[in-house]
């Protein structure tokens, strides 16, 4: 089984992961309407490689299944066909495609991610085909195929074969062969009108030869007249131009200057524009400098500091190490010293204390010894009681003293910070405001680098377009050119096509009812029905058409009278033209055949009115497209009605003509090509006139973009130049300006942010000091109000103690006590207080020194030293080093800026220099102007000589005189003394083969195109050139003299006089001059004409055959596919629709509307039911054209068949029978290919090998699929009766049911 499993992911309406299968050979799938049974057929297709747009989805997104009410789930999907090969079933194979949660789509095979193009090598190598779809048929695919056309059946079955690869080959191929033939066909026309064309031109040279005598004298008098003529214009000329030579040495020589004062300018810019470079360049590098001292500036301010306080600590731990090395070396000393001291002041208080009695006993307050000692003990008492309130005080008073310290300190640092502050405000507002000066120097720079920048682009742009344009003029030029040498314009008109023309022109001026030749009133309308319709309409295109018969004998009688030559004349009143009716009549005959068309049809007429003319001309003529075509016409048809108007006159594209009688003329002559050629005239005519325009429009574009005079075209030319590079020297100072602008603004905006960054470091600084000395202050309110809490508390203790002494003593007031004993007692008691704590201090510094370990505080002092000293020498090296960096980066600051003076000084310097090379570049370029104005005005001079010089030259060529021409060398050296440039001498020479014996014809239009102003103008040369190889010797030395104006106008009319005598006795004459010249050409053509036959006819053989070996591979391949199909069709549409009373079974068949090229035709598909008469599908019932379309379908399918089959409700259209037709024919190709069919009938399914069923899960809104494997139930289907089949029928449900629980168990 190939298709053994599918796997399902998220894929439309199949929540989850869900795994369908396995499927057996011959497969149902069933279940409700809107369950999901098309969207099974959908993964299916969409894994085998069908776009979504085919699968009811505009995109891939929407291919993802939604959970009902979340729009926003964000779910991948993916579907997995797993397949097993038929000969190997080791051998599993896994297509997949994926669609990710963005909606992008990849395929996989066997897990590895491929390319579609793999994909879909590895579907083809299964036997799948994408583009044949040669696996699947969707619902409504059988309605389709019975309802395609012919020639859509053609169509899919090019797809089928592969022939379809073949189509634009075979179309290239055909074009191809026909081009070739048509060539050969052409070459073949052309070399018989070639030899015609000998023979003619044979006895015009005969002719021509004889007419040379009388032209003779004719020649010598306008020789002479026209030698008269150019030696005086050309001796005016040469004055003119020698005067021309003067002036255009001056102007060479101001131009010369023009273009050194530009290059002087051109250097002078680019100097500036390097000065300029050189000044940014140092700029740069000044800013580079000045931000690395800015940045060394705080490393420089941090390592000093650190070094102030290294040094500030090893200075005060010096004296700590003195102090204390000096304390204990004199240690003894101090404690011999202490000791005395103890002895010393022990004596002073009692020294003391008897004093202090004697001065008692002269006191007027008088307490006893006992009072006193005991005020001394209370007062010692409340002393002893106060201490710790005073104790407290004291604390109290030391750390107000140091709050208020430390809010002095804080005050000054806050004060600092402000300064700092302000400091760093300044610098932000600097930095701001050079922020915006380079933002508004970068935006200005930029408007004008985008203006300059769009000038340079737009001149750029404009010499582009007028090289473009040159280039377009000089190509279209050159082909108008060629094609009027491959129209061989030049012999279009000749003397006699003039004259015939010039009479009808007199005809039309005296008979208003002349309207002109019948081959100028009309034209075919394709260029390849030329020669047919000049055959059809023989000599009446020569004919000239008038209103009346009476108009017609008028003119006859004027060209008698007047003996002007011979006309044919169509009279419109008068014309018998064929009967209306049989012209529609054959015209309907003739409609739906597109190689025969009405001569009359293929005409296009200028007016309404030569209508009748021309169908008087041409006839009920038809043109055939050859003679084979012409005879099946003319012999192998029959016309209705018979007699004469049933015969027709048929003329070929080549000329051949089969007339009414049955004759039949072949070949044309060469009277008949050149009269075919005619209609080109009109084409000549307009190509003429378009190289005239085109050469116009080149020389405007010369004047315009070069000015008029060649000095003027020199320093036009020279300006744009020097513009544009200017232009490109400014655009590139403005991109290097902008550049270091930009760099500068850069650093700009760095350092700003680093002192931003520093302003509100140092804010924030300053609002916490701020909020400290706040806080302070507060500490210092709080110390006050302690302290004066403490107050009270020692004067309450000392109350306690002295209230109930003063009730005993009855003293008051022991202030006044104080004052008169207190006082001295205070003294006694402050020196003995002050001996006794000295005492208390010497015995305690004597314990303290007796105690002491000076080795140790030593050891550790000089430990400490050690390493500050390191310290300290670490930052002042770093330091030192940071100091010698700063100083070179000064000095190098202090060099650029030098540098950066005389760059600007040099730039400066520069700008001057271009000032003033400008400025002369004006006055040259002023004084080359009035040159300028002076040459225009001799040159209008000149230009009017060369005009009468060139007519004159036209007339000769005209008038064909036969002007006599010096030697080689005496040319050479007179064109040498007249020209004025080495080009012109060598174009002389180049033109020496065009002046062997008369000057070339022109015509006359050329007159007009001709610039005279231009010296270098080909065709001025050429004039000149001309002038110059006349040789004048032979005019008469009276000739040769300069006249009055009265004489000269004389002696012109005599010339003019005896000329037109002489040409009125030549005109009696027609020979053709050229005869011998062309007949020595066609002898080459002939030649030619031969090679080219031959070559065409090699072509057109190689293309026929390249063409037929592709037919022949395009039918094989479609007559391949179809062969297989038709037999295939029959023989399965036979099984399809037997049946007992019918045995045979139908048939139905394949035919092709064309044999030879199938795919050019249509495919008829034919079916007839048994029993039943032919008739076309669209007659058929739906189940016939249901069960033919299968029968089709299979058949496509077994050209190349597929592994599997899978259909979606094929049998929707078909009865109880049909579907038993159908499933027996399914049951019996089992065996050869997989079956999977989407079916709503019982009849149907119950006959498959097993069922998929698939149902709604309304809670998630999603699908589910239930698998029942039917094959367990069919024990013995050879011998089981038709009954039993019914009974299994019957039995499905509840064995399904019973399986349906089996699988539900194994998805838990």
């Amino acid at each position: 089984m190939p298709v053994t499993y599918l796997e399902l992911e998220n894929f439309k309406s199949y929540a989850g992961k869900q795994i369908i299968g396995p499927f057996q050979e011959f497969t149902s799938v069933i279940g409700p309407n809107g369950s999901g049974k098309s969207n099974l057929m959908d993964a299916i297709s969409f894994i085998l490689g069908v776009q979504s747009r085919h699968l009811r989805s505009s995109q891939l997104k929407d291919l993802i299944f939604r959970p009902p009410g979340d729009t926003r789930a964000n779910l991948r999907a993916r579907a997995t066909l797993v397949y097993q090969d038929a000969n190997d079933p080791n051998v599993e194979l896994r297509f997949s495609r994926m669609i990710s949660t963005k909606g992008t789509g990849e395929y996989q095979v066997n897990g590895k991610t491929v390319s579609f193009a793999k994909y879909e090598e590895a579907l083809k190598n299964i036997g799948v085909l994408l583009k044949g779809r040669n696996f699947l048929v969707f619902q409504g695919d059988v309605e389709s195929t019975a309802r395609k056309s012919p020639k859509e059946l053609a169509e899919w079955f090019e797809e089928i074969s592969s022939s379809a690869d073949l189509k634009e080959s075979y179309n290239e191929a055909l074009e191809k062969m026909q081009e070739t033939e048509a060539t050969a066909r052409a070459a073949a026309h052309k070399q018989k009108g070639i030899w015609k064309k000998r023979r003619e031109l044979k006895n015009q040279k005969e002719e021509a030869e004889k007419f040379q005598g009388l032209v003779e004298s004719k020649a010598k008098l306008l020789t002479e007249f026209f030698l008269w003529q150019l030696f005086h214009i050309r001796a005016d000329i040469e004055d003119k131009e020698g005067t021309l030579d003067e002036l255009g040495e001056e102007m060479e020589e101001a131009s010369h200057q023009v273009e050194e004062m530009t290059e002087k300018v051109r250097l002078a810019k680019k100097d500036a524009s390097s000065a300029r470079n050189a000044t940014a360049k140092l700029e740069k590098k000044r800013v580079k400098l000045v931000s690395e001292i800015d940045k060394s500036q705080p490393s420089i301010i941090k390592v000093q500091e650190e070094v102030k306080n290294l040094e500030k600590k090893i200075s005060v731990d010096k004296k700590n190490h003195a102090k204390i090395t000096k304390e204990a070396e004199s240690r003894e000393e101090t404690l011999q010293t202490l000791e005395k001291e103890i002895v010393e002041y022990t004596k002073t208080e009692e020294h003391l204390q008897q004093e202090y009695g004697d001065l008692k006993k002269q006191s007027e307050f008088s307490l006893t010894e006992e009072q006193e000692a005991e005020y001394e003990r209370i007062r010692e008492a409340a002393a002893v009681a106060s201490a710790k309130p005073r104790q407290t005080l004291g604390a109290a008073n030391r750390k107000l003293d140091s709050v208020r310290a430390k809010a002095a300190t804080l005050s000054e640092e806050s004060k600092e910070l402000k300064a700092r502050k302000q400091d760093v405000s300044n610098k932000v507002k600097e930095l701001t405001e050079r922020k915006g000066v380079l933002e508004k120097s970068i935006e200005k720079t930029k408007v004008e680098l985008q203006s300059r920048t769009d000038e340079l682009e737009s001149l750029q742009k404009s010499i582009q377009e007028d090289r473009e344009k040159r280039i377009s003029i000089d190509t279209e030029l050159e082909q108008v050119n060629q094609t009027l040498r491959d129209m061989r314009d030049d012999r279009r008109n000749t003397d006699n096509e003039a004259r015939i023309e010039e009479t009808i022109s007199s005809l039309k001026r005296y008979f208003p009812g002349v309207k002109g030749r019948l081959v100028k009133l009309c034209q075919p309308t394709m260029k390849r029905y030329d020669l047919a319709v000049t055959v059809a309409g023989g000599k009446d295109m020569d004919a000239v058409v008038v209103d009346t018969k009476q108009t017609a004998f008028d003119c006859i009688q004027y060209l008698r009278t007047n003996q002007i030559g011979t006309a044919t004349f169509l009279p419109l009143d008068s014309l018998q033209i064929p009967n209306p009716a049989s012209t529609e009549s054959l015209r309907a005959m003739l409609e739906n055949d597109s190689r025969y068309r009405l001569a009359f049809d293929v005409i296009a007429c200028s007016d309404e009115s030569v209508k009748k003319a021309v169908m008087y001309a041409v006839g009920n003529s038809v043109v055939c497209e050859n003679l084979d075509c012409a005879r099946e016409l003319c012999f192998g048809r029959k016309i209705k009605g018979g007699g004469e108007e049933s015969r027709i006159k048929a003329v070929t594209l080549g000329g051949a003509v089969i007339s009414k009688a049955g004759t039949m003329t072949g070949g044309v002559s060469g009277d008949d090509r050149a009269r075919a050629g005619r209609w080109n005239d009109r084409e000549a005519e307009k190509l003429r006139k378009k190289k005239e325009e085109l050469e116009s429009e080149l020389s405007d574009l010369d004047n315009s973009e070069r000015g008029l005079t060649h000095s003027d075209r020199r320093t036009s030319r020279g300006g744009r130049t020097s513009k544009l590079e200017e232009l490109r020297n400014h655009v590139g100072n403005l991109k290097n300006r902008l550049h270091y602008t930009e760099s500068d603004l850069e650093f700009t905006k760095k350092k700003l942010k680093e002192q931003n960054v520093l302003l509100t470091s140092t804010t924030e600084q300053e609002a916490k000091a701020n909020k400290s000395i706040e806080a302070i202050e507060s500490e210092i309110v709080a110390l006050n109000k302690k302290v004066q809490e403490a107050i009270d508390l020692v004067k309450e203790a000392e109350e306690e103690h002295f209230g109930p002494f003063r009730k005993e003593t009855g003293m008051k007031d022991f202030r006044a006590y104080d004052e008169v004993v207190g006082k001295s007692r205070e003294e006694y008691l402050k020196k003995r207080r002050s001996i006794r704590e000295h005492l208390e201090k010497l015995k305690a510094q004597k314990k303290y020194e007796d105690g002491r370990n000076f080795d140790e505080a030593i050891l550790k002092k000089e430990k400490t030293l050690g390493s500050l000293k390191k310290k300290l020498s670490d930052a002042k090296s770093r330091e030192e080093n940071i100091l010698k960096s700063l100083s070179e980066l000064k000095a190098k600051l202090a060099d650029l800026e030098s540098e950066m003076d005389e760059a600007v000084a040099k730039e400066k310097s520069k700008e001057n220099e271009v000032t003033t090379a400008q400025e002369a570049y004006k006055e040259a370029q002023s004084e080359q102007k009035k040159l300028g104005k002076l040459i225009n005005t001799e040159e209008s001079n000149l230009e009017r000589l060369r005009a009468k010089l060139h007519q004159t030259l036209q007339k000769a060529r005209v008038e064909e005189a036969e002007i006599p021409l010096l030697d080689l060398e005496d040319s050479e050296e007179s064109v040498g003394q007249s020209t004025r440039s080495s080009r012109t001498n060598r174009e002389n020479r180049n033109d020496d083969d065009d002046h062997q014996g008369s000057i070339d014809m022109m015509t006359q239009g050329t007159l007009a195109s001709v610039h005279f102003s231009q010296p270098d103008d080909s065709r001025v040369i050429k004039d000149r050139n001309d002038a110059n190889m006349v040789d004048f010797s032979s005019l008469r030395p009276a000739l040769k003299q300069r006249i009055s104006d009265k004489k000269e106008n004389d002696l012109h009319k005599k010339f003019a006089d005896d000329i037109e005598k002489i040409t009125a006795q030549i005109e009696g004459m027609t020979p053709n001059m050229k005869a011998g010249d062309a007949f020595d050409a066609v002898l080459e053509q002939v030649e030619e004409c031969n090679e080219d036959f031959n070559d065409a006819k090699s072509a057109a053989k190689m293309a026929t055959k390249k063409f037929e070996d592709i037919k022949q591979e395009r039918s094989k391949r479609f007559n391949a596919a179809f062969q297989h199909i038709a037999t295939a069709l029959t023989t399965i549409y036979k099984d399809m629709t037997k049946s007992s009373k019918h045995p045979l079974g139908g048939n139905a068949y394949l035919s092709l509307d064309d044999a030879e090229e199938p795919y050019n035709g249509g495919i008829k598909f034919t079916a007839m039911p048994p029993m039943k008469r032919y008739r076309d599908m669209e007659y058929l019932s739906g189940g016939e054209k249901t069960i033919a379309a299968l029968a089709l379908l299979f058949a496509i399918h077994s050209y190349h068949p597929a592994p599997f089959f899978v259909m979606d409700e094929v049998d929707a259209a078909l009865d109880n029978v049909n579907v038993l037709k159908l499933c027996n024919y399914i049951r019996q190709r089992s065996k050869d290919f997989q079956c999977i069919v989407i079916s709503l009938k019982d009849m149907f399914y119950e006959q498959s090998q097993s069922l998929v069923g698939i149902c709604r899960n309304v809670s998630t809104n999603s699908s589910r699929t239930l698998t029942l494997d039917l094959t367990k139930f069919d024990r013995d289907h050879n011998t089981e009766s038709a009954s039993g089949k019914r009974s299994r029928s019957s039995s499905v449900g509840p064995r399904k049911r019973t399986n349906t629980a089996e699988h539900e168990s194994k998805l838990q």
